[in-house]
């Protein structure tokens, strides 16, 4: 069963979430069209590599995963997959979360195919990431990333039928499980 945006935490309450969740053919475009949800937005902060798993931008891709926000979350976290030019652990891990949020889109477009793709890429960079000497993402996510890649593979196993969220209502998450840093547990 899926949880409901509902019951799933906030990291940054006091940041609105977008009116929609994209999906390509059924929304303008966030950034490109004028109707967008992120048309003429600010750029996102810059943060450094070192500070980018306590970053504001980070915790904000988190929000926006968890509460069905797959584009938005993949967006949030594109700046800090390019600024961890230096740390190939951290470049691994923006890039499996990445995939995993674009994963998500597809299951919500219906693509099969293509979700499957997204998240086996998603679960190999996880597992390649668990292998690595440094471990700071277990904690910044409150799940290990040999988990994560278990839940990326089995998010595309069973068929989801998701209803369209009525105006002003949140999307539905397709994922079962929550991103939640281990010091905003429970």
């Amino acid at each position: 069963m899926i949880a409901g945006s509902m019951s799933r935490p906030r990291l940054l309450p006091e940041k609105n979430f977008p009116g929609y969740a994209y999906l390509p053919g059924k929304h303008p475009h966030p950034v490109r069209d004028p109707l967008g949800h992120s048309y003429q937005s600010d750029p996102v902060t810059l943060v450094t590599v070192e500070e980018s798993l306590s970053s504001n931008v980070f915790r904000w891709g988190i929000d926006l995963f968890n509460h069905g926000y797959y584009w938005e979350a993949h967006e949030a976290w594109e700046p800090l997959w390019h600024a961890a030019k230096q740390s190939a652990q951290h470049r691994l891990f923006f890039k499996a979360l990445i995939l995993l949020a674009a994963a998500g889109v597809k299951i919500r477009e219906g693509k099969r195919a293509a979700a499957l793709r997204h998240a086996a890429r998603a679960a190999g960079l996880f597992r390649r990431v668990a292998l690595l000497p440094s471990r700071p993402f277990e904690a910044a996510l409150g799940i290990t990333p040999a988990a994560l890649a278990a839940e990326a593979e089995a998010a595309t196993t069973f068929p989801t039928a998701l209803r369209e969220p009525m105006p002003g209502q949140l999307p539905e998450p397709v994922f079962d499980f929550i991103l939640a840093p281990n010091s905003e547990r429970s």
